[in-house]
């Protein structure tokens, strides 16, 4: 998909949105929703979106939204370092398909790093045990300021 287009509600962070498909959350409130990503990869890979946006990349959304949804990601950034202790963080937003995007729904990842672990490439790791994500969940909620 291009970076311009209409929005598909059923894409599925929609679609996690309206509870029709389970995700794992970390946190939530009433403008955005950090998520375990159900294909990490790496340990603690985390999704950050906004539930009152339907904007499909970052050209696309509403200045309130993005002050938000960045807020929210720095948040839940800290607490994945705390929780997790990772050698590095690395933060990452698709634009199109051309630039990566799987999801044309606008979302961060947080993906922490270790020196000694390669990351898994982006679309390319393998599915996440949902106890495993549930106990990386609970971990990094407990570590939010």
């Amino acid at each position: 998909m291009s970076l311009h287009g209409a929005y598909d509600p059923d894409n599925v962070f929609a679609k996690i949105l309206r509870g029709e498909i389970p995700s794992v959350t970390v946190w939530e409130d009433d403008h955005v929703l950090a998520f375990m990503d159900v294909f990490p990869q790496s340990e603690g890979h985390v999704l950050v979106i906004s539930k009152t946006s339907t904007a499909r990349n970052i050209l696309e959304i509403e200045l309130d939204a993005l002050t938000r949804l960045t807020a929210a990601v720095q948040l839940t950034a800290r607490a994945v370092e705390k929780a997790l202790k990772p050698d590095g963080v690395s933060l990452m937003q698709f634009n199109g398909d051309a630039g990566g995007q799987t999801v044309f729904h606008l979302h961060f990842h947080i993906v922490p790093r270790w020196a000694d672990r390669p990351m898994k490439g982006h679309g390319h790791a393998p599915m996440a045990d949902a106890e495993t994500l549930r106990a990386l969940a609970d971990r990094i909620a407990a570590a939010l300021e």
